[in-house]
């Protein structure tokens, strides 16, 4: 049997049709631009040609607070790759105030072992530099292996622990040292309802500059150093954009990475 349908039927089904695939375009579009409901915490990535890392904050900041002290104490590259690999097996790259018996900080040193009081040991420029006075000790670091050298600092009862984490190392201080521009990219997120809080630009030179030394800016190894020190401390310091040699990092979600804009030619790491 043949169905037919009449003139006003067929109109009907059409414009309902249309009016599907309209609110079907209108709430699209309001989806695009809509935020997404759940806001993600803040992260930091670190990104070299040997891999790919991701870090809280706190870890990022740590590392950059590292590679700084190691740059004062006018330290090689190796150094810094046995720090790492040394604080993320006992900490995780974290100022954590517990551990075995009394050992808190960074690096879990213990004041019980003469490495300090628990308050200077939780101080990770203090902690930094006393492991880097205990490795300059150690004969040949440089060469030996990496857990030996951290081994002959730590006196840990695993000291074999430490080798698993150079690879790591190794990419955490290409991006610090400045050695690799523009590896380092954080985000964290700013409340809409309320005035965002201004840069503390002064108090982020004060403590980079304990950390550092002189923060003038000699090679550009250093400014990008000093730069990613900075992304790195964004968040504490209310930070929302650092520039140096043309590129300029963002605090934006949809941000990635480096831009390029700014003084190409300028030796001083602007923050604002």
């Amino acid at each position: 049997m043949r169905l037919r349908f009449s003139r006003g039927v067929i109109t009907i089904a059409i414009i309902v049709v249309v009016l599907a695939i309209g609110i079907s375009a209108v709430l699209y579009q309001l989806l695009k631009k809509a935020k997404p409901l759940a806001v993600p915490e803040a992260y930091c990535t670190v990104k070299t040609d040997d891999g790919v890392l991701n870090l809280f904050p706190e870890q990022a900041q740590i590392s950059a607070t590292i590679a700084a002290v190691a740059a004062r104490r006018k330290l090689p590259e190796r150094a810094v790759v046995i720090a790492y690999a040394t604080a993320l097996q006992e900490s995780k790259l974290q100022n954590i105030d517990f551990g075995d018996r009394d050992s808190v900080g960074v690096f879990q040193q213990r004041e019980s072992q003469g490495w300090g009081t628990k308050k200077q040991i939780m101080d990770p420029v203090y902690a930094t530099n006393r492991f880097f006075k205990a490795l300059e000790e150690v004969d040949n670091y440089r060469k030996i292996p990496l857990a030996e050298a951290a081994q002959e600092v730590q006196r840990s009862a695993g000291g074999y622990a430490y080798a698993p984490h150079e690879t790591d190392a190794k990419i955490l201080a290409a991006a610090f040292t400045g050695r690799v521009p523009q590896a380092l990219h954080c985000w964290y997120p700013s409340s809409g309802k309320t005035p965002a809080p201004r840069p503390k630009t002064a108090e982020a030179r004060k403590q980079l500059t304990r950390a550092l030394g002189s923060t003038a800016i000699v090679t550009k190894r250093r400014g990008w150093l000093v730069a990613a020190w900075s992304v790195a401390h964004a968040e504490k310091y209310a930070l929302t954009r650092v520039g140096y040699q043309g590129a300029t990092w963002s605090n934006g979600f949809e941000v990635e990475g480096w831009q390029q804009g700014g003084q190409a030619g300028s030796k001083r790491v602007e923050l604002s």
